[in-house]
């Protein structure tokens, strides 16, 4: 007898439903197609795209978007490689003007990286909010990569963010979710008012245990690139993203037992056989 498992598995993010709480990049794979095979092995639908950065056409010819479904996957353009938001509002229009060319539903919303330095790939807190409350003002569904800092996290909500992803750890470190408290904090502030604000963790995760960390702590999805395309073998590691968002989430709606310092025994005290007194 099997029994179906619900898993709340379906993810909403502004306008946008994901049937999948994974969200998967499309950079680093050593060819088109295993990166093709990665991202469907994965269960993604949602899949993100650096305009500024891919080379849709590589040296061999072909093109990253002969390898993509664009009519089962939603694409999600980011601004990987902005370090000012003049750069990050220019990359945005661009990705939406080629995504209105392919008629695909994540033409109206974005990725968005503004990034401090190239040595750790941290958000820049401010130039990530100017570039929210342009890119919401010019018509945008905007999701911010931002640092795990509650403080601006809830200020780049307040610039008209659709979600706010805080980042596990720095990008493609692969250390995962270095200060689980506060992402928690994050999850507090973020969801206060509204409990059904999407809040992804963005980038550090290594590994499949890294991702069900994450979403245990409650969050609403994860999204990652290069802990699959840089794993030793990618199809094995997209197996074991799913199958780990998916009992993360879970294992978050079961709820865990609280922590204790001493043992509690799993069998009842009542009815125990004793000895007869002589």
């Amino acid at each position: 007898m099997t029994t179906e498992i619900c898993s709340d598995s379906s993810l909403t993010v502004g306008t946008h439903t994901l049937n999948s709480r994974l969200i998967v990049g499309t950079g680093k794979y050593t060819s088109y197609a295993l990166m093709g095979e990665a991202l469907e092995r994965s269960g993604t639908d949602c899949i993100t795209v650096a305009v500024r950065r891919e080379r849709l056409i590589d040296a061999d010819g072909k093109n990253l978007l002969d390898f993509i479904d664009t009519s089962r996957y939603t694409l999600l353009p980011n601004t990987a490689g902005c370090f000012n938001a003049d750069d990050a509002v220019r990359v945005a229009r661009l990705g939406r003007e080629i995504l209105l060319g392919l008629e695909n539903p994540g033409a109206d919303w974005v990725k968005l990286e503004v990034l401090s330095d190239t040595k750790t790939l941290l958000p820049d807190p401010v130039a990530t909010i100017e570039a929210t409350e342009r890119l919401v003002a010019d018509g945008f569904q905007v999701l911010c990569y931002s640092s795990d800092d509650p403080v601006i996290a809830r200020r780049l909500k307040a610039a008209g963010a659709t979600s706010v992803m805080p980042a596990g750890s720095p990008i493609g470190s692969g250390q995962g979710v270095l200060n689980p408290n506060n992402i928690r904090i994050c999850l507090e502030y973020l969801k206060e008012d509204d409990p059904d604000y999407p809040v992804i963790v963005d980038a550090g995760v290594g590994t499949a245990s890294d991702v069900t960390i994450a979403m245990e702590l409650g969050v609403d999805g994860v999204l990652l690139n290069t802990g699959i395309a840089h794993a030793t073998d990618p199809l094995r590691m997209a197996d074991a993203m799913r199958l780990a968002t998916e009992s993360g989430r879970l294992a978050y709606l079961a709820g865990r037992i609280p922590r204790k310092l001493y043992a509690t025994a799993s069998s009842p005290d009542e009815g125990l056989f004793t000895s007869k007194p002589r």
